[in-house]
């Protein structure tokens, strides 16, 4: 019997379990809020790690078009002290494939492949207990029932309430993006300083981070310890007003450093939330979640990569069912809790250290999880 499966959500976690089910022949509907694929930035690089994401993309058989497409130079990460004294340099290997960088846009068009993706179908409320299974409602006012509704539709979820009552929590921590494009080119010295992966500038209670993407394409992130009305009396659509208080709050900081706000012609602003470190739920019959709409934790690396596994791992066990469905989903919930449990006391931890009162922090922390 084939069950009628619905995921909520275009993201790596979504994605990746519906390309597994499709994978191994198995229907799924793939409901996506977006009108279409490139309606809005895909936001910066991922780092994949083996064991996580990789694992997730060779149960997909997309893992040798990934390893293509990926960066292994990407890896490489350069800290800084405020006055610009380079303090770490370090740089993969050549062989080195542990965490290989890709664009978020380049994962996403080769997840989607040949999946059919329902555009612009804004879920607004997923109920689960009727008899003819559980009903998914848009905004459009029209309805659809499935035997089982996977969230994968991130932090602020409209299916996460069917299962739980938790919402997130500000952190206390807030990121400010920019984006620097033809870096090499047209700032050929912030380019040096980047590097070819990232680079990293901590201070009291504040960081200033750049990523390199493909395609000369960087990100730059001002990240600060600040109530969430921080920016009260500031316009955010203001490039100037944002550049000027940025400047102001990352004041005394070498030039150079400070050269990577200086470019920019846009800001977003993204206070981080999370939930609960153990967030779980009493298992719903037809319902579920996972990545972000499960266990929304700091985005150090862990995020995405738990997402694609989790969708990877919940579509294997559906395609090749052989008993209960839903006692699969309860297992997959069970494994699901545990590891992002561990994770998120990680993640948690980490914000604290490199965000924090203490640059010499962030310091030890690099030097735990990559030593020289």
């Amino acid at each position: 019997m084939r069950h009628r499966i619905a995921v909520v959500g275009s993201g790596p976690g979504g994605l990746t379990f519906a390309r597994v089910l499709h994978r191994h022949g198995y229907p799924v509907t793939v409901l996506e809020r977006d009108p279409a694929p490139d309606v809005r930035p895909p936001g910066g690089a991922l780092d994949l790690h083996e064991g996580l994401g990789q694992l997730a993309l060779e149960k997909a058989g997309l893992l040798t078009e990934f390893q293509v497409l990926s960066r292994p130079e990407g890896q490489a990460m350069r800290i800084l002290d405020a006055d610009g004294t380079v303090l770490r340099d370090w740089r993969p290997r050549p062989d080195d494939r542990a965490n290989p960088e890709i664009d978020r846009g380049q994962l996403r068009d080769l997840l989607l492949g040949p999946l059919d993706v329902q555009w612009g179908r804004s879920v607004t409320q997923v109920v689960p207990g009727a008899r003819e299974g559980v009903a998914v409602h848009f905004a459009d006012g029209r309805q659809e029932t499935f035997d089982l509704v996977v969230g994968a539709d991130g932090a602020w979820s409209r299916t996460r309430p069917a299962v739980s009552s938790v919402t997130p929590h500000y952190t206390g921590v807030t990121y400010v993006e920019t984006s620097l494009d033809d870096v090499d080119a047209r700032h050929p010295d912030l380019a040096r300083l980047i590097g070819e992966g990232s680079v990293a500038v901590y201070g009291v209670n504040r960081a200033l981070v750049a990523q390199r993407n493909s395609g000369g394409h960087v990100k730059v992130y001002a990240q600060f310890r600040a109530p969430l009305d921080w920016h009260a009396n500031l316009d955010l659509a203001d490039a100037e007003a944002v550049r000027s208080r940025l400047l102001a709050l990352f004041d005394g900081w070498a030039a150079p450093v400070l050269g990577l706000l200086r470019p920019a012609t846009a800001f977003v602003h993204r206070p981080l939330y999370v939930l609960p470190v153990s967030h779980t739920w009493t298992h719903v019959p037809g319902v579920t979640l996972l990545g972000d709409a499960a266990h929304l934790m700091p985005p150090l690396g862990a995020g995405a990569n738990l997402a694609m596994l989790e969708g990877a791992e919940l579509a294997e066990s559906i395609a090749t069912l052989s008993g209960n469905l839903d006692e699969a989903v309860r297992a997959f919930e069970e494994q699901m809790w545990a590891r992002a449990g561990r994770w998120a006391k990680i993640t948690t931890a980490g914000l604290e250290r490199l965000v924090s009162p203490d640059p010499a922090e962030a310091l030890a922390l690099f030097d735990q999880v990559q030593p020289s």
